[in-house]
């Protein structure tokens, strides 16, 4: 079975990973897929996004990566997937995301929505804060894989 994990990871993170990481063991096949949120400004191009996302993941050979811009279910009845990943952290996301699962059930009827919850140390993690933190110069090594880390430090540290 295929599951769809889609996001902007910008960047991907550990609690990403972790969540690809425990997918890749129930799921024949996941596709993490870069979305394009024309509303979001992100710090890399979804080229560099989908780079980042290959290497951190190149030891699983079920995961592939992939990026579109359009709906999710769109994309997902492209590849035949079944299957909508997504993690939750903290009730805040459970609320969003179940509201997104019903939205996406009147879109696509054969589409189930899995939610996998993150790991204790990951409950606390976003893209958004890594990014905060690397703003102010604080360390971001224990919260991305470390190439993604020396890519986040050369768009913040001035030369």
């Amino acid at each position: 079975m295929i599951a769809i994990y889609p996001g902007s990871f910008d960047p991907i993170t550990c609690g990403h990973l972790d969540i690809i990481q425990r997918a890749s063991r129930l799921f024949d096949t996941i596709i993490v897929v870069v979305s394009l949120n024309p509303n979001k400004q992100p710090l890399f191009n979804a080229e560099k996004r989908m780079a980042q996302i290959r290497e951190s993941v190149q030891d699983l050979p079920n995961v592939e990566v992939d990026c579109f811009n359009g709906l999710t279910v769109t994309y997902a009845r492209m590849r035949k997937a079944k299957v909508l990943l997504r993690g939750l952290r903290v009730l805040s996301d459970f609320e969003k995301e179940l509201q997104m699962a019903h939205t996406n059930k009147t879109l696509a009827e054969d589409l189930e929505t899995v939610f996998l919850a993150t790991s204790t140390e990951y409950g606390f993690l976003s893209s958004s804060l890594v990014k905060e933190i690397a703003q102010f110069e604080g360390a971001v090594d224990h919260l991305v894989p470390p190439h993604v880390a020396r890519d986040i430090y050369q768009c913040y540290v001035q030369t």
